[in-house]
C-alpha cells in the first residue's frame, strides 16, 4: 500500500478533527526500519519542520517497546532544507548510503515494532513522537495516543500529512512505500485553525536536494 493510499483511508478521519498543522516542529514524517533483507545502509527516518532549522544537538532516540531501553540514540547536526524535509540515513561501512535524498547519514540499527521514536530538543525536551506496533502489557509504549501499525518488511511508516500532528499515532500515520524526502503537505495554512479544509489539493513535495553530511 503507498501512501497515496493510505492517505485516501485516513482522510475521512482527519477531516473531523479540529487540528491543523502542528504547533511544536519538527516532526517526525517517515521512519523505514525493516527493509526485506538486510537493513544496512536502507533505514531512515525522515523529518519535517520550517525551512532553515538549525537540528545541532537535537537527537533522535529509539525505545525498545519490550524494556523501555534507548537503542539508537542518535545526534543531529545541519539544517533543514528549503522542502522541509530532512533525511537521516543509515550509513554502510563506506560511510555512503543506498537512501535518496539523505541530508545526514550516520551509522544505526533500528529495531521492528513494538518499538518507539522520539525527538527531543538540545534541552531534552520531547517534541514529538511515535510507537509502532501490537504493545502487550507490561511493555513500553513511547508514543503519542495510540501506536500506528507495524508493517509487512519493505513497507515504512509515514504521516498521512507530514506537517499533521493530532497527537494520535494510530491516525496520524500509516503504512506506506518508503519515501525519503518527500510527502503530502495539509492545505491549512495556520496552526490550530478548524477543518483540514481543501485535503483533496495535497501533493507531494519534491524540492532540489543539497550537499549530504555525512558523521560516523
Amino acid at each position: 500500500m503507498t501512501r497515496w493510499i493510505s492517505l485516501g483511508l485516513a482522510m475521512a478521519g482527519l477531516l473531523v478533527l479540529p487540528h491543523a498543522r502542528a504547533a511544536a516542529l519538527p516532526l517526525i514524517s517517515e521512519v523505514y526500519y525493516d527493509a526485506v533483507g538486510t537493513d544496512d545502509g536502507l533505514s531512515f527516518v525522515e523529518l519535517w519542520g520550517l525551512p532553515g532549522t538549525d537540528l545541532t544537538g537535537w537527537v533522535l532516540e529509539g525505545i525498545n517497546g519490550s524494556n523501555g531501553d534507548v537503542v539508537p540514540s542518535l545526534t543531529l547536526s545541519g539544517h533543514i532544507p528549503n522542502d522541509g524535509f530532512f533525511v537521516v540515513a543509515d550509513g554502510l561501512a563506506d560511510g555512503s548510503t543506498l537512501v535518496a535524498q539523505a541530508d545526514l547519514i550516520l551509522n544505526f540499527d533500528l529495531q521492528n515494532g513494538p518499538d518507539s521514536m522520539q525527538l527531543l530538543t538540545p534541552e531534552g525536551a520531547i517534541v514529538d513522537a511515535v510507537g509502532y506496533g501490537v504493545f502487550a502489557a507490561g511493555e513500553i509504549f513511547a508514543g503519542e495516543g495510540s501506536p500506528t501499525v507495524d508493517p509487512a518488511a519493505g513497507t515504512a511508516i509515514a504521516r498521512v500529512f507530514a506537517d499533521v500532528d493530532t497527537g494520535q499515532n494510530s491516525l496520524d500515520f500509516a503504512a506506506a512505500a518508503p519515501s525519503p524526502g518527500g510527502g503530502a503537505l495539509s492545505a491549512v495554512p495556520e496552526p490550530g485553525t478548524g477543518l483540514l479544509v481543501g485535503a483533496g489539493m495535497c501533493g507531494l513535495v519534491h524540492g532540489g536536494r543539497r550537499r549530504v553530511q555525512t558523521r560516523r
